[in-house]
């Protein structure tokens, strides 16, 4: 039963990351091309956050029900971390070969702001399972 219930958990992390990294693709491509070469890199992010949340959200609330994702916090973690590791994989992925960069360069990256704004959007899309979770045992969501 705790493996199947994992095995679900997996494949509604895999679900998510896959639904909203297609989503921030198509999003992060309007920001970097229309919105921030007008109005500066951070106004571009602090725009396309709330979508990203909102699509995350969603999508999050679509997988957990599609699939049956147990309330269990355990099963929820699961689906969140890994959503959560393979979008840094992926992201990581872009920087490296696609723009050319060095895992160092990309860690410092980082240390920008526009770029810890998306990673503290990042961090909540990981959360997400979990609040989900607890919202719904508490009857709020």
């Amino acid at each position: 039963m705790a493996c199947r219930s994992l095995s679900r958990s997996a494949v509604a992390g895999f679900a998510y990351f896959t639904m909203v990294f297609a989503a921030g693709f198509v999003l992060g491509a309007v920001r970097v091309l229309a919105l921030a070469p007008r109005l500066g890199e951070s106004v571009a992010v602090l725009l396309e956050l709330p979508v990203m949340l909102a699509v995350s959200w969603r999508s999050c609330r679509w997988v957990i029900a599609r699939l049956e994702v147990p309330k269990a916090s355990s099963a929820r973690l699961v689906m969140g971390g890994l959503a959560f590791a393979m979008l840094m994989i992926a992201e990581m992925g872009i920087s490296i070969f696609g723009f050319g960069r060095t895992l160092s360069d990309h860690l410092e990256y980082y240390r920008q702001m526009p770029v810890l704004l998306g990673l503290a959007g990042q961090i909540a899309f990981a959360a997400f399972p979990i609040v989900q979770g607890a919202a719904s045992i508490r009857g709020n969501a």
